[in-house]
């Protein structure tokens, strides 16, 4: 058996909970302190680090009698991040010591910040971790941690956008509980995106349920469009790009023309990530946020939403785009007149369906908008 302390997210029981996959009645936890040691939030990270610190003590629990089969499931969720298991002591309550182990990260792996709060913590990012959490350990067998390490940033998407859709108001002609049916839930594949498949019943319109049927979803996450526009002299920005999705699926033209847009992170709003995406893409500064629609982009096969927008902008005033390095984008633009842009519309140019959507939005709008900016 292994005793282990935990200082971090780990505290949080319905985590711990959701690692090990198994209920925590049986748990032997006693609060407990480490110290000259310090526990701090990681810079742009949603998770804290422990280190060294002479006159600190570092807050946490201990854990006492862990299986084998625990410690291996904790390895699969912290090993990826190059945490590893050393020796300490630490104080309990009672003023005695124990000997446990306790997950430490490479000397200078993460930048640190400030003492980090578990409250403060479990109020924001409490539910989303517990959502990427289950999706992180059901690859436990499939796949390696540092596999899955790799892809924790679009697993936190994928729990943030389920927690933004979870938020969406209840359907009033349907009982969820009643009307649909899971037979079976498999996660059949995750990269960047992810794949995964339901056996269920729905509530047909004559009151019957259907058979078991097999679907399949591409989870992808929220997404934030911007179409800019400059209302003074009447045009707007695109962005080319290459889309392996198009090519993949045998299109042979795989640049594709379309509005700024990004992948909404979590914590972020999706007036944000607008914003931020068009300074990354195009090199604007966006003034204003016309709100264009919120939809499911393909209902039929993936879970991506799209919050669409109009931004107004001066696009005389240009600084940088062109995407980011770091992501692998590579972007080109191109500034169109109104009249322009609409007849490519017109004559079926265009192929990404954000950019016709938000072109006939600005097409109803235009006059307004300009009218308001003169």
């Amino acid at each position: 058996m292994i005793d282990l302390f935990f200082y971090g997210t780990l505290r949080y029981v319905p985590l711990l909970e959701r690692v090990l996959g198994r209920g925590g009645d049986d748990l032997d936890v006693q609060e407990a302190s480490l110290p000259e040691h310090g526990v701090f939030g990681v810079k742009d990270q949603p998770f804290p680090a422990i280190e060294a610190r002479a006159g600190a003590i570092a807050q946490g629990v201990l854990v006492r009698g862990l299986s084998e089969d625990d410690l291996a499931a904790l390895n699969f969720y912290e090993g990826g991040f190059d945490y590893a298991l050393k020796p300490i002591t630490v104080q309990l309550q009672d003023g005695s010591q124990a000997a446990a182990e306790v997950y430490f990260p490479e000397p200078g792996l993460w930048p640190l910040e400030s003492r980090w709060d578990l409250q403060a913590w479990i109020t924001a990012w409490g539910p989303l971790t517990l959502r990427a959490a289950a999706e992180v350990m059901s690859y436990r067998g499939r796949m390696s941690a540092a596999q899955v390490a790799r892809s924790f940033p679009s697993v936190r998407r994928r729990a943030a956008s389920w927690l933004a859709a979870q938020a969406h108001e209840a359907d009033p002609d349907h009982d969820l509980s009643r009307d649909v049916i899971v037979h079976g839930h498999k996660r059949a594949y995750m990269n960047f995106f992810a794949m995964e498949e339901m056996d269920l019943q729905f509530r047909r319109y004559d009151g019957s349920l259907s058979q078991v049927v097999n679907r399949g979803v591409a989870m992808v996450g929220q997404a934030a469009v911007v179409l800019p526009y400059d209302p003074f002299r009447d045009q707007v920005l695109l962005v080319e790009q290459f889309r392996a999705a198009t090519f993949i699926g045998g299109e042979k033209q795989p640049w594709m023309w379309e509005p700024v847009a990004g992948l909404i992170d979590p914590g972020e709003t999706p007036q944000a990530a607008a914003i931020r995406e068009a300074k990354e893409e195009a090199g604007l500064t966006i003034a204003k946020l016309e709100p264009v629609t919120q939809a499911y982009s393909s209902s039929g096969s993936s879970s991506e939403f799209i919050h669409v927008f109009v931004g107004l902008t001066d696009l005389c005033q240009i600084d940088g785009g062109g995407g980011v390095a770091g992501e692998n984008e590579d972007l080109r633009s191109q500034i169109l007149g109104f009249d322009q842009l609409m007849r490519g519309i017109d004559d079926l140019i265009y192929r990404d369906m954000p950019l016709v959507t938000a072109a006939l939005w600005l097409s109803r709008h235009r006059d307004r908008l300009r009218s308001e900016r003169r």
